[in-house]
Order: structure tokens, then sequence, then C-alpha cells
């Protein structure tokens, strides 16, 4: 069985490009460790788990992560009473008790809100809503948004030697102030922006590596580090090698045949077969009354008098279960997790193989509503002839939408819409540099937003330092250094207004030189206790063409392709007046599925609805494929195939047992494509099958009875020193480091 310590490293460099650029070879040693690990975990596996576990070199035994480089001081710590960080699945965190602390593992999260009902029945507006909602149609105003979150912990991750005994554990559940009887955390997690809140799982969890738990990530103790992977510390590098890494996880759990999963969450095919057949408490019975339960919701009772009005019904799966008679003591710790995912994956069999597109016999529609809240909310609606089918299991925040006010009718003639920027959660996040008491460093790129309204965000530890000495507003002096170039003294040096609230805070009446653009990288210094702030742009090695600008300084590709589009400029951002052409480069840029180099990808389906918001007249639509016609012969945009998932989300590149679906790609820059388009290795800036194996420096365990030579000792000294560990400098006891090498294959 492959071992992330063993004699070849499970993560390779390829790794850190995606899943579509790893060797066969190489994925199947990574999945046959996860199926493994999948096997031996009481709870579903996350993603970001799966990684930990072959990152951080999870023991299959009963050492968990006993025997791994973690250290325990460097987690975030849950107090009882207190708002909660953001702490996504795979974070590794202490609970403060009044007594021996927990350390444990976030292995299942979910939305906790208030409303639901005990039987799992939720009012429409709590389906889908945004993080922060306040009531029906009423989003919150977003600034700093809360949500009541359950975390689901596995608190036996870390081996014995630092698990509760059970009589410990029951006190502290009977007690419920720092778990609740179920063993699980509930608070409220307080995000610092609506940005944030909209971030997927993997992105947020790399944001959690690269920040709150960056110590543990650059360990040089884990079996192979990251930063060994790709080639240095850079935070560019490391950001887009770990969400390299992710996606290489996520295309291994996805491929596996052992494997089915729900979401990001992977269970045993063979659990599940188990769970069927099971006669007990949420077995095989109850998971088929629970699916009949939810088809017949909204069905109506015979009624004396003709018809009935339409009804929609709204069922939380969590809360749901509970209702089960037997269920109580299954559904505490990752049981919870366990039994919740099964009904979900249940739920979805019985709507794939007994509805059509979730429309079954008894005139009842099911849909997946909300992903997220409560388990998963499932709405029945009833007649569900009456509405447009769709997929069924891709969430569609129905209820939510079900509050807001009715959008107006359209026009005769169908304008274009004024495409609002793509939901990518990780966007152009600022990254903190750093903040030792002398000052504080962060790098973010400017958006389209700064440069037409003149503002430019603070970072949240600038804005608690001034808003604690000088209040809600002052001016500050900004001393702006675009590198490489002369700026007008006005440009140079600015004084500004810093506009501060509790949570975030912002410069205002900022004026921006001519060639600055949305996605330029600016870095910022500001000396505690002062009031002066710099902001400097980096240059390149050599000038790049991007699309259509050219430039010589640094800038992130994401921000660039989504902002820097026809119709958007310092003036004013609108599609108003464009032609066929721009609208299509428009509308790829702003709503395809985006990479991490600034590619973004659409479904060729969606390309006249994007635009147009609504089906277009037969010109409008004939128009849009003649100039995607043009634009692909003239190699502007690129086709691809890609894949959708139950979900009902795009993928590329295509995966395994999805239905494939034609893409137009926007390339802006090939020298900086990571994958090659349609499989041509000799694409530029393509990946080409090399002949030899670069194996990067990792760890390896040692035989019982053995030791590692005097030369793998300075060895390993040497790549702690590289890595910037200067206190790691000796090999942890019962392992001997393998240099870096290649292996031909």
């Amino acid at each position: 069985m492959p071992d992330p310590y063993g004699d070849r490293a499970l993560l390779t460099s390829a790794m850190t490009k995606g899943y579509d650029a790893v060797p066969e070879e190489e994925r199947d040693r990574l999945r046959r460790y996860l199926e493994a690990v999948v096997a031996a975990r009481p709870a579903p596996v996350h993603t970001t788990v799966a990684f930990n576990a072959v990152y951080f070199g999870y023991d299959l035994g009963d050492d968990g992560y006993g025997g791994s480089p973690l250290s325990l001081d460097d987690f975030p710590v849950i107090t009882f009473g207190e708002c909660a960080p953001v702490l996504p699945v795979g974070a590794m965190v202490c609970v403060a008790t009044g007594s021996d602390p927990l350390y444990a593992e976030i292995v299942y999260r979910e939305g906790a809100h208030p409303e639901v009902g005990a039987l799992g029945d939720v009012p429409a507006w709590v389906s889908g809503a945004p993080v922060g909602a306040e009531g029906p149609g009423k989003p919150g105003d977003g600034a700093a948004p809360r949500r009541r979150e359950r975390l689901v912990l596995d608190l036996h991750a870390f081996g014995p030697a630092l698990s509760l005994s059970p009589a410990q554990l029951h006190r502290l559940r009977t007690r419920r102030r720092w778990i609740n009887e179920d063993g699980h955390v509930v608070v409220d997690v307080c995000y610092p922006s609506a940005e944030a809140a909209r971030r997927d799982d993997l992105t947020a969890y790399a944001d959690h590596l690269l920040t709150t738990a960056r110590e543990q990530l650059l360990s040089p103790f884990v079996p192979v580090s990251l930063a060994a992977l790709v080639g240095g510390t850079r935070d560019d590098d490391m950001r887009a090698g770990l969400l390299g890494l992710l996606d290489t996880v996520l295309g291994v759990l996805n491929s596996s045949a052992r494997l089915r999963t729900w979401g990001h969450y992977a269970l045993t095919r063979t659990s599940l077969a188990d769970c069927w057949r099971d006669t007990g408490p949420l077995g095989g019975d109850d998971l088929r009354s629970l699916a009949a339960a939810i088809e017949h919701a909204a069905t109506p009772g015979r009624r004396r008098y003709g018809l009935t009005t339409p009804v929609t019904v709204y069922t939380a799966v969590g809360p749901r279960l509970r209702g089960f008679p037997g269920a109580t003591e299954l559904l505490r710790g990752v049981g919870y997790a366990a039994a919740v995912c099964r009904a979900n994956v249940a739920l979805a069999d019985v709507i794939q193989g007994e509805s059509d597109q979730g429309l079954f016999e008894s005139g009842s529609r099911i849909t997946l509503d909300d992903a997220f809240e409560g388990g998963g909310v499932w709405r029945s609606h009833h007649p569900g002839e009456a509405e447009a089918p769709g997929d069924p299991l891709a969430p569609a925040g129905r209820g939510w939408t079900s509050t807001l006010p009715p959008p107006p009718e359209p026009e005769a003639e169908l304008d274009p819409i004024d495409l609002p920027l793509a939901d990518d959660a990780s966007l152009g996040i600022g990254e903190l540099l750093r903040n030792d008491g002398q000052e504080t460093v962060w790098r973010a790129p400017l958006r389209l937003a700064h440069l037409i309204d003149g503002w430019f965000p603070l970072h949240p530890y600038v804005v608690e330092d001034l808003h604690r000495s000088h209040g809600p507003r002052l001016t500050v002096r900004l001393e702006l250094d675009h590198v490489g170039q002369v700026l007008d003294e006005k440009e140079a040096v600015q004084d500004v207004t810093a506009e501060l609230g509790d949570d975030s805070g912002r410069l205002t009446g900022v004026v921006w030189p001519r060639d600055f653009f949305p996605g330029l990288m600016l870095e910022l210094r500001r000396l505690c206790g002062g009031t002066a702030i710099r902001m400097a742009t980096t240059r390149l090695g050599e000038r790049v063409q991007v699309g259509d600008r050219e430039t010589g300084h640094c800038y992130d590709p994401r921000v660039l392709t989504r902002e820097d589009t026809p119709g958007s400029d310092r003036h004013g951002d609108s599609a108003a007046g464009l032609g066929p052409r721009q609208l299509v480069m428009r509308a790829v840029r702003r709503c395809g599925l985006l990479t991490l180099d600034g590619h973004a990808l659409m479904d060729h389906s969606v390309l006249p609805s994007a635009v147009y918001g609504r089906r277009p007249a037969r010109s409008q639509a004939a128009a849009l494929e003649s100039a995607v016609a043009e634009l692909l012969a003239e190699r502007v945009l690129e086709p691809a195939l890609g894949s959708r998932d139950a979900w009902g989300q795009p993928h590329f590149p295509a995966r395994d047992r999805e239905p494939t679906i034609p893409l137009i790609g926007y390339l802006p820059a090939r020298r900086r494509v990571i994958r090659p388009w349609g499989g041509a290795d000799t694409e530029p800036g393509g990946v080409v099958e090399l002949a030899a194996q670069f194996v990067s420096g990792h760890l390896r365990r040692l035989r019982p009875g053995c030791s590692p030579s005097d030369i793998q000792r300075a060895a390993f000294r040497e790549h702690c020193r590289r890595l910037g560990k200067a206190d790691g400098w000796e090999l942890p006891y019962g392992y001997t480091f393998v240099t870096e090498h290649t292996r031909g294959r």
C-alpha cells in the first residue's frame, strides 16, 4: 500500500499543475492511498481532508496524524461564546475547554440556521440565502456577514495519545458548553467580507493554509514540502501550486471506481451498499422512507372541490434524519456527517433512477435547492409539470429567489445585459506578506471598481490599528511608486482619506496613473504607528502581451481576464454599443470557468443567454455564432471539451463518467498556458511528456532498527536552509531524507 512517507513520494511536481498534467502512473499510486484513507476513516473524506492525509502523512493504523509534523500550538483556537474565524473543512483546530483542550480536524461543515425546524422544515427564504441574509428579500449589508455553522470534528484524528476517553467526552457532551450533546461545535462564523463568504471550499482552504496554517504548511517534516514541489517560497507560486495539488486530489477521488462522491465528500461504494442492506436505524428502509417523504411533502391531500393551489416545501436532510427512531446515537460525532452524505447520495440516486429530471409520477418535482444549509435542503413542488425542467441536482436557491422582487418585464428588442463579474471566490484576494510589529506589508491587485471610483481596500490589521488610534476617518499620505515609470507629482504623493469601520476600511480619493489597469499587482507598506502608506508596482523580467494589453509589470492574470474586458475602463463598465465580437469576448471572459493562469472557458450552449440574459432573437443569436466562428478561426478563442457534473457545474478538463460539453476558451497569453489545449504536446506553453521525471527531496520512514546516514542528515539540514527553516535542523526520529533526483519513467 502506498505511504506518504514511503520509498516513493505520493506528491510530485507534476501534481502542482492540476489533475490533467499528472501521468497515470502517479495518479494510480495516489488513488490507491486515498482509497485506503476513505475506507479507514469513519467520516466521509472531504477533498481538503484527503489533501491533509497525503501532505501531512496520515497513518492508516491507529495513530492518524499522531506521528505527523503538525505543531499543536499553531492550531487556531475555538473559544466558547466568541465569534469564530472562518474555519474551512480540513482545518486543524483546538477547542478550548475548562480542562484538557480538544485537538481535532474539521471533517464536515454545514449551515445551522436557527429557523430550520426540528424535523427539517425550512422557511423558503433560508434556502439558498447569501451569508448574512436577515430575512425574506433582505440580503444584509454584506460588510462583515455572519453565519451560524455546525462543525463536525474528528476528535481521534491525532491518535490515542491526544484523544479523550469515552468518559471525558461524555462529560463534555453533557455539560454542552464547548461541544453540544452530539459532540459538534455550533458557532457564529464571522467572515471578513461578502467576497470571503462566497469562496468555494478549496479556495478557502488554500487561503487558510497560506495564512493561518502557514507554519505547518511549510514544515520541513512533511513528507514532501510544497516549497520543494514548486521550487521556492514565492506566495504566487505556492498559491498556484497548492490549488493545483487540491485539483489533483479532487480529480483522483472523482476518478476512483471504488468511491462515490457527494460534492467534495467521498465515501466507499461498499459502505453505501452496506447501508442500503442495513435494516436498522438510518438503514435502507429509513432512506427509502426519507425519499418518499420528500417526494410527497408537497402533494396535496384529497380535496372535495376542484383543483388545489401549488405547494412548495423545503426540507433539510440533517434535522430530518433526527426524526427516525433510534437515530440519536448514530448522529453523534462524525456519524452525523456519514449519515447526511449517505442520505443525500440516496436521494440523488432515487431522483436519477425514478424520475424524469426530478419529476415523479406523483406529479411532484424534487430538486436540490441548497447544498450547505442543514446538510442539504431539498425542494418539493406540486404540480411539478408546470415548472421548466433542469438539472435536479444543481443547487438552484429558488427558495431565496422566490422572496426577491420580480425582475422587470423584457423589452420587445433585447439589449445586451451588463454582465456582473462571475463569482470567483479567490479572485484577486490580498495576501499578507509581513506583520512583525514594525510594519505591515500586503499585496493585492487593482480592481476595476477601484479604478472607476478612486479607492483601494486596506488590510484588516491596518484598519484595526488606525481605527484604534485615529478614529473612523483620517487623512493619510499615499506615496505611489510605479517602478520604471515617472509619475506626475500629483500622482506620486497624494493626501487621501482613510475611511475605517470595525472590520474593514479603505483609502478614498485616490488618483490612479493613466497606465494602471485592472489586475495590476500593488504592494503596500505601512510602518506601525504611522499615517503614511507606500504603494508600489513590481517589474516583470520582460514585457508580455496579455490579450489586447502589453505590460512590463506584475499582474494577477485572473483579474485581468475578468475585468479588463470590452466595454470596461476607468470611465465605466457597460456592454452598451458593443458589436457581436466584443459581446462574445466580454461574456466568455466575465462568465467563463476561470483557470489559475487567467484562461476562461465557457459552455458554448449558454453564450446567448449570458449575453442577453435570456433567449435572444434569431438574428442576434446568428450574429453571435458568426462572431464565435470568426474568433475561433483567428485563434483569439480556442475550442475545448469539458464536462458537467451532477451539480450542473462545468469542468475542464473533462472528468471521467461525466457528460462532455463543448467549451469556448479565451487564451490571453499562450506562453502562460499551464495545460495543453486539445492535448497537443507541441502547443507553445503546453506540458510536454519527458523521458525523465524530477523527484523533489522528501522524508521517508525507516524500517525499525535503521538510522539515517550522516550524509542524509546533512542533506536534510541543507534542505531546511533552502526552505528558510533555521529551526528545523535535525531529522525526526525514525526517518531519513531522500535528496532530489531525476528518475526515468
